[in-house]
């Protein structure tokens, strides 16, 4: 974690930011062809005309003074609505949509699925008797174990792996 704050400001107020920088006695340096390193004591003096549109630790600022000029409203000044299970959705305003949007058709009236039958399951000792049972007709007996496997190739590979010569 680095101890300065990476500030890229907005192209157009870049010049501006590197004439406020060199204002200080406190060295601020450049960390890439755009970035400024500005140590966080700083940070609180850089004034706030400088910093719209800028990229501050990689994210973007959000400046009250840009909120205005474009009439955003500020953070948690906006009503949050929530949705109910079951209530339809308010309505979306048209001025959210672009201006060539076509509408989609509503999705026909569908009847709910069918429940889900009950998946029982059985203990491993279970399984493994059950396996047992049926795989002793055909298969691939270890010898060494009661385990019968489907192929050759897996009795070879778990005689190599769980009885190990001495």
């Amino acid at each position: 974690m680095s101890d300065k704050i990476h500030v890229r400001p907005a192209s157009e107020r870049r010049r501006d930011f590197a004439r406020w920088a060199t204002g200080y006695t406190v060295k601020l340096r450049t960390v890439g062809p755009d970035t400024f390193a500005v140590p966080p004591h700083l940070f609180g003096d850089v004034p706030e005309e400088l910093l719209v549109g800028a990229i501050v630790d990689g994210r973007r600022y959000r400046s009250p003074l840009e909120d205005e000029a474009t009439g955003t409203p500020a953070p948690g000044q906006v009503e949050e609505r929530v949705g109910v299970p079951g209530e339809p959705l308010p309505p979306v305003p048209a001025s959210a949509y672009p201006a060539d949007a076509v509408p989609v058709p509503p999705l026909p009236d569908v009847e709910p699925a069918a429940p889900v039958a009950a998946v029982t399951v059985e203990s491993a000792s279970e399984q493994h008797d059950d396996q047992a049972d049926d795989d002793q007709a055909d298969g691939f007996p270890c010898g060494e174990c009661p385990r019968v496997f489907g192929t050759e190739r897996g009795r070879d590979t778990h005689r190599r792996q769980a009885h190990k010569e001495g």
